[in-house]
């Protein structure tokens, strides 16, 4: 099972574009995919304008099953969307025991409902971050082309660092992403040279980049994802080479993934 968080703790830097291209580039290849909104602003049900009865709060704290709790927006891919509750939601468990466990013990119960589950963090410090990060031990780093954005990306790595050692678990940042990229902008390239000498002194990958793509903003407020708003914008052929990248680090054969997705679509009436 693939786990994976999304996060920075700078915002403007694609995070949630990320997360949502991911999850429909693995729900496209046949995995079962879960979405995890754990962001307070809940940007996900806004660019897809979900309107769910129950939400992830509903889900940590009522322990309401989680398929009465996803929206399924299309084949294979489910959202546990997120919004104000959750902030409601993070304060109330603040005093539980092991409360950096909660993600790790309500979200392996479906561990074998799905083979993809992403998760979409809010850009600060906070416990359902911590709780994201012990529960996925997997994360991504989005960096678009600031220098705070690289800074961030150095917090994310510093927090991370600690709630393993708190904590006890090996939670692994896979790469960072460089997104928003515009190689005619001279800022451009000293923010990727920042980007590769931090991920070289953390032992960590750059992969991408993402291109700058006017089509994220209007796939936005259309609602819908890039991948249907326009496959062959530059941001939708890059995150389709991402998703190729990070299957090949989590071992998922490529062949295999086509294969699965070729037999569902063979199956469906």
């Amino acid at each position: 099972m693939m786990r994976l968080m999304v996060g920075n703790q700078r915002g403007g830097v694609g995070k949630t574009t990320t997360a949502l291209s991911l999850a429909r580039s693995f729900a496209d290849r046949g995995l079962r995919t879960l979405l995890v909104d754990a962001d307070p602003q809940g940007s996900i049900s806004s660019v897809l304008k979900l309107r769910p009865e129950h939400y992830l709060a509903d889900f940590l704290l009522k322990r309401l099953h989680l398929r009465d709790c996803v929206v399924n927006v299309r084949e294979g891919l489910d959202v546990l969307c997120g919004g104000r509750t959750t902030t409601d939601a993070e304060q109330q468990v603040t005093s539980v025991v092991a409360r950096e466990r909660l993600f790790e013990d309500v979200f392996t119960n479906f561990d074998e409902v799905y083979d993809a589950v992403l998760i979409d963090v809010a850009p600060s410090i906070s416990l359902m971050q911590a709780c994201a990060m012990v529960y996925a031990r997997n994360f991504l780093i989005p960096v678009a082309m600031d220098s705070l954005s690289v800074s961030g990306a150095g917090a994310s790595l510093f927090y991370a660092s600690t709630i393993s050692r708190a904590c006890r678990v090996s939670i692994k940042p896979i790469a960072l992403l460089p997104t928003i990229v515009n190689k005619r902008i001279g800022l451009t390239e000293v923010v990727m040279n920042m980007i590769h000498a931090l991920g070289e002194q953390n032992g960590i990958p750059t992969i991408g980049p993402i291109r700058t793509d006017t089509t994220v903003g209007k796939a936005h407020r259309a609602h819908q994802f890039l991948a249907d708003f326009d496959p062959k914008s530059k941001a939708h052929e890059d995150y389709e080479l991402v998703a190729n990248q990070l299957l090949e680090f989590f071992q998922v054969p490529l062949k295999q993934v086509e294969n699965e997705a070729a037999q569902t679509a063979n199956s469906l009436p």
